[in-house]
């Protein structure tokens, strides 16, 4: 699937393109790349960048927060030899685009040389051809009027749902287009476009103590007709603020563990993060070394794929044509049955540790590429939820994750949690005010259930997940 969309045009002597008006972004960078070696770099790499968004929230009816936006922006990375640097800006006029040049190569000229520094091979660059269906115009077709309304349609529903809900931190809807270009001194230069639309609601409730609850809930996706309703975010947000009524605290103790889909996500994050090249190669990691080596259970297989469509004929949420440094996206099996298959890696952590890369490449205006996933998953088991927790005679059913006590260095695992108390395999009451705590190694390796409930609402996703041995310390 490589190179059918990557143009591996020869650079343009003289740039022509370097106006904010003509916003040809892939012309642009490839102009920019053509100054910056004739200003003297041994190689360039630049990124243009241009979007719009629009943000509405609506509280108790009325619109408390409205935001429309659009921005432009151009970033530069040069090379002289193994030194590089890099610089950004907004100001596309050819005088701030002279600047830009100026800049990033005085800077090149006081770094430090690296070995490992550079573009990738040429032979490595490309695209994927074909129709990603990542950008839709329908994002924008609701009139303003209609936005607003979306937002307080959604807050009323959950408003509406039940008398105990009294207050809200308020509906929204989100719209948002972008696009990119890439271009660099090897001869790639490629471009697309993307967009999104979310709607959310956040109501609070009250119970007979006067104790409050809040939660919420979300549908976003990359074209408007894919959205849930906003009655159904409502109702649905309303659902689970009320389950949230009469929370108490648990005794410190030793039961299985039960993450409900929109939580056991940030656990397949983690792993992302332990297997990052950046983390590997300075020995930032749990999972350094054990390449190849059993780290989950063997149910456990997980996956990143930038190449995705989802069920809806759109495509996923970290979907693209190429990575940050041009390569052509692809499919990548982490880990496989438990085994640990790859690190994530980028051209720069690949050199470090005489891999290749994964073409996990990231890119902001700014900075070196960095290391990203695109649509990162657990595959699904075959049990439901239902099934997963009629087997626990007591445990605890993790609905909301606080904090950030995760080290990845150690693998130590330490977060605040809120959830329902399974009973004979049947939720019971609200749980508050405890946390959850193991290794994240070993919780790999006690993985022993996987739901089939996997739903991609953003660009990492997991099913529900149950693991033994953890604690939960409470009162």
């Amino acid at each position: 699937m490589a190179n059918g969309m990557t143009d591996h045009r020869t650079v343009a002597e003289e740039p022509s393109n370097l106006t904010a008006e003509a916003l040809d972004l892939e012309s642009l960078a490839a102009d920019v790349v053509a100054l910056a070696v004739k200003a003297g770099a041994s190689e360039a790499e630049a990124v243009a960048r241009e979007g719009d968004e629009f943000s509405v929230n609506v509280r108790m009816g009325e619109v408390e927060t409205l935001k429309e936006s659009g921005s432009r922006g151009l970033g530069l990375r040069v090379f002289q030899g193994r030194r590089s640097a890099s610089a950004s800006t907004s100001d596309l006029t050819p005088e701030g685009i002279r600047l830009l040049v100026e800049g990033a190569l005085a800077l090149a000229k006081v770094t430090e040389e690296d070995p490992f520094a550079g573009l990738p091979e040429a032979a490595e660059f490309g695209s994927l051809q074909g129709d990603l269906h990542l950008y839709f115009e329908d994002v924008y077709s609701l009139p303003g009027a209609e936005r607003i309304e979306w937002a307080r349609r959604a807050e009323a529903a959950a408003l509406e749902a039940d008398p105990r809900i009294t207050n809200s931190d308020g509906g929204s809807f989100d719209a948002s287009t972008g696009r990119m270009a890439l271009a660099n001194s090897r001869g790639f230069v490629g471009g697309y476009r993307s967009s999104y639309a979310g709607v959310s609601a956040a109501p609070l409730a009250v119970d007979v103590n006067g104790t409050m609850q809040r939660d919420g809930w979300w549908s976003g996706a990359r074209r408007l007709k894919d959205l849930d309703s906003p009655e159904s975010v409502g109702k649905e947000a309303a659902r689970r603020t009320l389950r949230r009524l009469g929370a108490r605290r648990l005794a410190t103790q030793r039961v299985p563990i039960v993450f409900s889909a929109e939580v056991a996500r940030s656990l397949i994050g983690s792993v992302f993060e332990a297997t990052s090249g950046d983390s590997i190669w300075r020995g930032a990691s749990f999972l350094a070394g054990k390449l190849g080596g059993q780290i989950g259970a063997k149910n456990l297989t997980i996956v990143d794929d930038n190449t995705m469509l989802l069920p809806n004929g759109a495509g996923g949420f970290g979907t693209s044509p190429f990575d940050g440094e041009g390569l052509p996206s692809q499919r990548t099996v982490v880990v496989e049955n438990g085994i640990l298959c790859t690190y994530m890696l980028n051209t720069y952590t690949a050199r470090k540790l005489g891999m290749k890369s994964t073409h996990n490449a990231s890119r902001g205006l700014a900075g070196t590429p960095g290391i990203g996933c695109g649509n990162l998953y657990l595959q699904p088991g075959t049990q439901t939820p239902e099934e997963i927790l009629a087997a626990i005679p007591a445990g605890l059913y993790v609905t909301g994750l606080m904090g950030f006590g995760v080290n990845v260095v150690t693998g130590d695992y330490s977060r605040g949690a809120t959830g329902l108390w399974i009973e004979n395999g049947q939720l019971t009451h609200a749980v508050e005010e405890v946390t959850i705590a193991g290794n994240l190694g070993e919780m790999l390796r006690n993985v022993t259930a996987i739901g089939n409930d996997l739903e991609f609402r953003g660009s990492v996703a997991s099913p529900t997940l149950r693991i033994d041995g953890m604690t939960i310390a409470g009162a």
